[in-house]
């Protein structure tokens, strides 16, 4: 288990949100129309699984490059596989300024890692080579299932309650009717506790990335050293909060927009700070 017990974190964090799901649905008739939203949500689960690479990889507008084109990473990236035993996934680059990369995929056979063209032009190769790992290790560790499935219950969640707050606000006095009172108030609130849950999840992961990573370069001080790097380069080269672009932006090693337009609360990042620190630990520890 890793030193932080993030695999702990991410099946614990699962299940408030699937014990947030019960505890909504059972509002509603005593559960029975939660396999409605049950069959909806697996439905968009396996869509957004299905098509993660594409949806990402549209979002940022990238382009497939040849080795001719990218020699540099198709080097990293093709040691980095070799080393882990996997397939080489396909690699793009983002025509953009904002310094960023991205791993997106159902499975390692069939993975894409994007870099945008800032990060190319900011980190040297060591940096890029860290941040590599990072993003392989993503696809290695099957995160985009994890991400999905809590997006869906997420979504799941929202849907009832959106149903709670229809059937609340109609009122009524039927005595085997639950509480209206009640259901609008979890109708306002679980939304809001799912999305935060889902954003940890997302938190959790990327500590497991970086860990992993580092575990894969075998240098955990070059990632710290591109993580610093990357907040002070988004900080210069924001990405505008985009639906498309918000919806992917959980993938990123980096939080892709201005820190003023994301609470801590809401970030699907842990903070710099923290991340480099723990890589710093992770350093003196000798892995």
């Amino acid at each position: 288990m890793h030193k932080h017990y993030n695999g702990l974190k991410t099946a614990l964090l699962f299940g408030a949100i699937w014990a947030l799901l019960l505890g909504v649905g059972s509002l509603i008739g005593g559960g029975k129309f939660i396999w409605v939203f049950a069959l909806i949500g697996v439905a968009t689960t396996f869509y957004g699984y299905w098509n993660s690479d594409k949806l990402a990889l549209r979002a940022m507008q990238a382009y497939p490059v040849s080795e001719i084109q990218a020699p540099q990473m198709y080097r990293i990236v093709r040691e980095l596989s070799n080393a882990a035993g996997k397939p080489m996934p396909r690699l793009y680059i983002s025509p953009t300024q904002a310094p960023n990369a991205f791993a997106t995929g159902r499975n390692p056979k069939n993975a894409a890692v994007c870099c945008t063209e800032g990060i190319l032009e900011l980190l040297d190769e060591r940096e890029l080579r860290a941040v590599l790992g990072h993003e392989l290790m993503h696809v290695y560790n099957r995160d985009i299932l994890t991400s999905s499935i809590a997006a869906a219950l997420a979504g799941i969640v929202t849907s009832v309650a959106q149903m709670m707050m229809f059937a609340g606000a109609l009122g009524g006095s039927d005595e085997n009717r639950p509480n209206p009172i009640a259901m609008l108030l979890m109708a306002f609130l679980a939304p809001f506790a799912a999305m935060i849950i889902q954003f940890s999840i997302s938190r959790t992961r990327e500590y497991d990335a970086d860990e992993d990573g580092s575990r894969l370069t075998g240098d955990p001080l070059a990632l710290a050293s591109a993580l610093a790097k990357l907040e002070h380069g988004v900080a210069r080269a924001p990405l505008a909060p985009t639906p498309k672009v918000v919806n992917a932006s959980h993938m990123m090693i980096a939080n892709p927009f201005r820190a003023q337009d994301v609470s801590r609360l809401m970030s699907t990042h842990p903070s710099t700070a923290d991340r480099i620190a723990r890589l710093q630990a992770m350093a003196q520890r000798g892995l």
